[in-house]
């Protein structure tokens, strides 16, 4: 879609228009839940949170202007219902629901290490405070420049390059090399 399909679709969005409106969603919606994935960990969460995102997007479309592109003005908006889900979530945590509760990746095959390891990096991305983790995300999991991640969380670039430092300050662990299992050493040098 070029960018002045994109600028008509959105204006015919805004002024009401049904079909238009359901256009966006459909070239938006895998964006809006990758989002929501990555924030939460969580298919069945990020499906809800994805759904109510949408219902936001409708109330919220017409304050969109053009300063940015469609997708920086968004992820915001994705974020943010994320935050109020987890919120939510939190303040319900004694009717039953898990906040915690994650899909763990299966356990089998050869990629299993991988997908655990994987899963353990995003679980500590998300323990990271929540103005890093966002530029984390923005960044390293939508390829946003840092400039365009300023622009999606309403601070100045420094800002959002300051975050990443500190993000990758308290990752560095992370980084290092993990111990072989116990047996792998010596059955190489024996």
């Amino acid at each position: 879609m070029t960018q002045a399909s994109e600028t008509e679709l959105i204006r015919r969005a805004q002024g009401g228009d049904g079909a238009a409106f359901e256009a966006l969603l459909r070239r938006y919606y895998d964006t809006m839940y990758r989002t929501a994935y990555r924030w939460c960990g969580n298919r069945a969460d990020a499906q809800d949170i994805t759904q109510s995102a949408c219902i936001k997007l409708a109330h919220a479309i017409g304050a969109f202007r053009f300063g940015s592109a469609f997708a920086t003005w968004l992820y915001p908006l994705v974020i943010n219902t994320a935050k109020d889900w987890a919120r939510s979530r939190a303040r319900h945590a004694g009717d039953g629901l898990d906040p915690e509760q994650a899909e763990a990746p299966a356990a089998e095959g050869p990629m299993a290490e991988q997908k655990v390891y994987a899963r353990q990096v995003l679980d500590h991305i998300r323990a990271l405070p929540e103005r890093e983790r966002e530029a984390v995300f923005l960044v390293f999991g939508e390829g946003l420049s840092h400039r365009e991640a300023a622009t999606a969380m309403t601070c100045q670039e420094s800002t959002v390059s300051w975050y990443i430092h500190e993000a990758r300050k308290k990752l560095q662990p992370l980084r290092e090399p993990r111990p072989e299992p116990q047996g792998e050493k010596e059955r190489r040098h024996g």
